[in-house]
C-alpha cells in the first residue's frame, strides 16, 4: 500500500504544530502535492541543486527543509537563474518540499533544544516565549471495570500533565442510567430496559493540541458503544513556547573555555566571540539562527552570555557595553537538528520500506581561511 504524503505532513506537524511558527513564517507544503507518494525522505537544512541531485541519486522524492526554499516571493522563475533552475528541478522530477521552520525552532526537542542540549545545559527554559497553549478538560464516564485502562489510553496519548507530573486525573465513583434503545448494541444491559452502573466519572486536562489525538484513544480503550463525555475550555494558561532557550552550565567556566566547547560540540573550525575571554559565566542563553535581536532579552532573563548567529556590528557593541557575552558559532549549526527530525520520523511514521536520511551535503556558504 502507497505512503502518501500526508501522512508524511502529519506526523511532522503533530511534533511541530504550524501555530508554533512565528507569524507570516511561510512553512508548510512549498512544491507538490500532498497526495503524492513518498519513495523516500531526504532532510535538510536548505535547498540547494546539489540536495536535488542527492535526492535523485537515492530516489527520495520528498525532501525536508528547515529553511524555506520560497523565503522572499520570487519576481519571475526563469531558467537562467538560479531560482528559477532550481524550481524546474523539483517540479521536473516529482520532487516535494515540506518546510519547518519557526515551529520546529520552537518545539519540544526541536533545533534550540538540540543546541542546548548539545552544551549539556541544565534546567534549560524558552528563552523568549510566543506561544502559549489552550488547555482543556475532558470528562468522561468509564465503568469501573474498565477504568484504569482508559485513564492509562488517555494520559499515554497526552493528557493528564500538570507541569512535570503526569497522569494528573480527578476520579469519582457514582450511578450511571442509560435505556438501550432499537437497534443498539450495548457493552451492558439489554434494549428496552433501563440500566444502573456504577461508573467512574474520570476528568483530566488536556492540551489543545492533543485532544484528537486523546479523545481518540479513549474511545479506542472505552467499552461502550456510545461513550458520554464533555469537554470545557479552561482559562488556566498552558504551556509556554518560544524561540531559544537558556539554562545553566553544571558549573561556572571561563569565556574562552564555554566557546572551545561550543566549537567542539557544534563541530566548527571558528566562531565569533564578544567579551573578555577569561570571564567566568554559568548562566547561557543559546538561539538557532540568526537570533541577535534577542540579545536584551538574553540580557533581561539573566544570561552571562548568548549564543546565536549573524550577530551584527552594532548587537556587539551594544552587547559589549552592557556586559552580555556572544558566541557566534554562525547560522549553519542548525544542521545539528537533521539526525533528530529523521529520528523522530523514524520512530513516529516511517514504514519499514521509506527511507529517511539526513543530507550529506552540508553547504556552509562561509569559510575560515
Amino acid at each position: 500500500m502507497a505512503v502518501r504524503g500526508e501522512s508524511l505532513i502529519r506526523a511532522l506537524e503533530e511534533w511541530a504544530p504550524p501555530a508554533l511558527a512565528v507569524e507570516k513564517d511561510p512553512i508548510g507544503l512549498q512544491v507538490g502535492d500532498p497526495g503524492a507518494e513518498v519513495t523516500g525522505v531526504l532532510v535538510t537544512l536548505d535547498v540547494t541543486e546539489e540536495v536535488v541531485d542527492e535526492a535523485l541519486r537515492l530516489g527520495a522524492n520528498w525532501i525536508v527543509s528547515h529553511h524555506a526554499f520560497i523565503y522572499r516571493p520570487f519576481r519571475h522563475l526563469r531558467g537562467d537563474r538560479p531560482n528559477g533552475r532550481l524550481a524546474a528541478k523539483l517540479l521536473s522530477n516529482g520532487i516535494n518540499v515540506y518546510v519547518a521552520h519557526t515551529n520546529l525552532d520552537t518545539a519540544v526537542g526541536g533545533v534550540n533544544d538540540v543546541l542546548a542540549e548539545k552544551l549539556g545545559l541544565e534546567h534549560a527554559e524558552v528563552l523568549a516565549p510566543h506561544v502559549r497553549e489552550r488547555l482543556k478538560k475532558i470528562v468522561v464516564f468509564v465503568p469501573e471495570d474498565h477504568h484504569m485502562q482508559v485513564l492509562n489510553a488517555m494520559c499515554e496519548a497526552g493528557a493528564g500533565w500538570i507541569g512535570n507530573y503526569s497522569h494528573c486525573t480527578f476520579n469519582l465513583r457514582g450511578t450511571g442510567t442509560f435505556l438501550p434503545g432499537e437497534g443498539t448494541n450495548p457493552y451492558i444491559g439489554q434494549q428496552g430496559k433501563l440500566e444502573q452502573v456504577e461508573e467512574v466519572r474520570l476528568e483530566t486536562v488536556v492540551p489543545e493540541s492533543a485532544q484528537t489525538r486523546v479523545v481518540q484513544a479513549m474511545l479506542k480503550a472505552h467499552p461502550y458503544e456510545e461513550v458520554a463525555y464533555d469537554i470545557y475550555p479552561l482559562e488556566l494558561p498552558g504551556r509556554s513556547f518560544g524561540l531559544g532557550r537558556i539554562g545553566r552550565l553544571p558549573e561556572r567556566t571561563r569565556l574562552k573555555v564555554l566557546a572551545e566547547r561550543v566549537k567542539e560540540a557544534y563541530g566548527i573550525p571558528a566562531l565569533r566571540l564578544v567579551g573578555d575571554p577569561d570571564r567566568l559565566v554559568s548562566t547561557v542563553a543559546v538561539l538557532g539562527g540568526s537570533g541577535g535581536r534577542y540579545a536584551w532579552t538574553a540580557l533581561e532573563r539573566g544570561a552571562d552570555v548568548f549564543i546565536t548567529g549573524d550577530i551584527d556590528y552594532h548587537t556587539a557593541l551594544d552587547s559589549l557595553a552592557a556586559g552580555l557575552a556572544l558566541i557566534d558559532p554562525g547560522h549553519h549549526v542548525e544542521r545539528l537538528v537533521l539526525e533528530r527530525v529523521c529520528r523522530v520520523l523514524l520512530e513516529k511514521w516511517a514504514p519499514p520500506e521509506v527511507k529517511v536520511v539526513p543530507t550529506t551535503v552540508h553547504r556552509d556558504p562561509f569559510q575560515f581561511l
